[in-house]
C-alpha cells in the first residue's frame, strides 16, 4: 500500500525508499504537521544514516508534493490550503471516474475478485474506524479498495496520478476530519459504488464515485473554514 512510492518487485526496499515511506506515513498520517520544518541533522540522527538517503527520500517526497523544498532555508512539509484541496477534488473527480470506467471495460475476474475481497476487507472496519486501535486498518483498506477499483485501467500513467492525488486527499481528510463524524453513510456509499462496479454498470459506478469524493471534499471545507 505504498502509494506512489517506487516498488522494485523482487527486490528488498532500499534505505531511501524505507525512508521515504516513513516520512510519507507521517505526513499522511498527520504526525507531521503542515509547515514543519524537516532538518537534515534531525532526520540523520531519528533513522541513524548518512546524508544520501536523506536527501534521496526528501526528492522523491518533494516530486509527489508532500514537502517543499526553499533553497538554503531547507524542506518542511507541504502546506495546506483550501485552494490546493479544491484542485485535488477537480483532478479527482475527473481521473478517478476516467480510470473506473475503463476498469470495468477491461477488467476480468481476477479483477472483480480483487474489488470484492478489497470491499469485504474494509467493510469489517467502518463502524470502527472511530477506534483509535482500528483506524489504521480502516485506512489501509480503504486505500487498497478505492486502488482496486481502478487497477484494471491499463494505463500506469493515469493510475499513478490517481494514487498520488487520493494520497493528497487522504492527507487533508486525515487533518480535517480525524475526530470528525460525518452526517452520511459512509459505508453505504462504498458499497453502492463496490455494487455498480461488480455488475459493470459505468455509467452509475462513476457517478457514485464522483459525488463520494465530492461530499468528502464538502465536509473537509467546512472544518476548514471553521
Amino acid at each position: 500500500m505504498g502509494g506512489t512510492a517506487e516498488v522494485i518487485t523482487g527486490a528488498a526496499p532500499t534505505l531511501a525508499q524505507s525512508i521515504c515511506e516513513r516520512i510519507r506515513a507521517d505526513i499522511l498520517s498527520g504526525r507531521r504537521k503542515p509547515g514543519t520544518k524537516l532538518r537534515l541533522d534531525d532526520l540523520k540522527g531519528e533513522f541513524e544514516v548518512s546524508w544520501s538517503p536523506i536527501r534521496e527520500a526528501l526528492s522523491r517526497l518533494a516530486a509527489e508534493g508532500l514537502i517543499i523544498t526553499e533553497g538554503q532555508r531547507g524542506n518542511r512539509v507541504a502546506p495546506v490550503s483550501r485552494a490546493e484541496l479544491e484542485d485535488i477534488i477537480r483532478l479527482r473527480t475527473t481521473l478517478e471516474p476516467m480510470a473506473l470506467r475503463a476498469s470495468i471495460e477491461n477488467g476480468d475476474d481476477a479483477w472483480e475478485t480483487e474489488v470484492l475481497t478489497a470491499h469485504h476487507r474494509l467493510s469489517k472496519f467502518e463502524d470502527r474506524r472511530w477506534e483509535p486501535d482500528e483506524v489504521e486498518q480502516w485506512e489501509r483498506w480503504h486505500h487498497a479498495f478505492h486502488g482496486a477499483l481502478t487497477s484494471a485501467c491499463n494505463s500506469p500513467i493515469l493510475l499513478q496520478f490517481c494514487a498520488q492525488l487520493h494520497e493528497l486527499n487522504d492527507r487533508y481528510r486525515r487533518l480535517f476530519l480525524s475526530t470528525y463524524q460525518p452526517d452520511r453513510d459512509v459505508a453505504g456509499e462504498h458499497r453502492a459504488i463496490a455494487d455498480a462496479t461488480l455488475t459493470h454498470n459505468a455509467d452509475k459506478a462513476c457517478q457514485l464515485l464522483e459525488k463520494h469524493i465530492q461530499r468528502t471534499c464538502k465536509n473537509i471545507l467546512k472544518c476548514m473554514k471553521g
